[in-house]
């Protein structure tokens, strides 16, 4: 028999309650479907989904369409400034011209800043950029910024063939 002030150690002491039984995590775990409350305990904000797997190798915009890498802007480009004065400078830097040989997507929209009264048009299959053009593709571009270069709402003609593809 314990004296005063010493405590019974035995399973089912006050101060230890279940333990023979693993402590009240033991018991509850007797008493509850632990799985299935795990499951459905709310479990706060969870992460973003990441579907660059599903679009391609990487989730890079060349990846999924565009010419981010096959680019660049306006800005550096005198000629262009001159001819596109009426655009500021940071609009000129969000205008991305297609660097020499890179093929245009068949289908994409694009406008020639070189020939801009001819308006936007849909490349066709096999088409690249070369030495004379200054491409701009539609879906590189922020509307309004496509507005302004081709003109609010105008619909693109098919390609027209250049005197080269002749």
């Amino acid at each position: 028999m314990p004296r005063r002030g010493q405590h019974d150690q035995s399973p089912g002491d006050a101060r230890k309650p279940f333990s023979d039984q693993g402590g009240p995590e033991g018991r509850h775990a007797q008493t509850h479907d632990v799985g299935r409350e795990e499951a459905s305990r709310p479990k706060g904000p969870q992460p973003e989904e990441d579907f660059s797997q599903d679009l391609g190798s990487s989730g890079s915009v060349a990846a999924v369409g565009g010419h981010g890498d096959e680019s660049q802007p306006a800005a550096r480009d005198k000629e262009l400034r001159r001819e596109l004065a009426a655009l500021d400078s940071d609009e000129l830097a969000r205008v991305s011209v297609l660097t020499i040989g890179t093929r245009l997507e068949q289908g994409g929209v694009y406008v020639d800043l070189n020939d801009l009264p001819a308006g936007p048009f849909k490349a066709i299959g096999s088409q690249e950029a070369g030495p004379d053009n200054s491409y701009v593709a539609k879906r590189d571009a922020d509307y309004e910024l496509w507005n302004r270069l081709v003109g609010q709402g105008r619909e693109p003609d098919i390609e027209r063939p250049s005197p080269t593809d002749g």
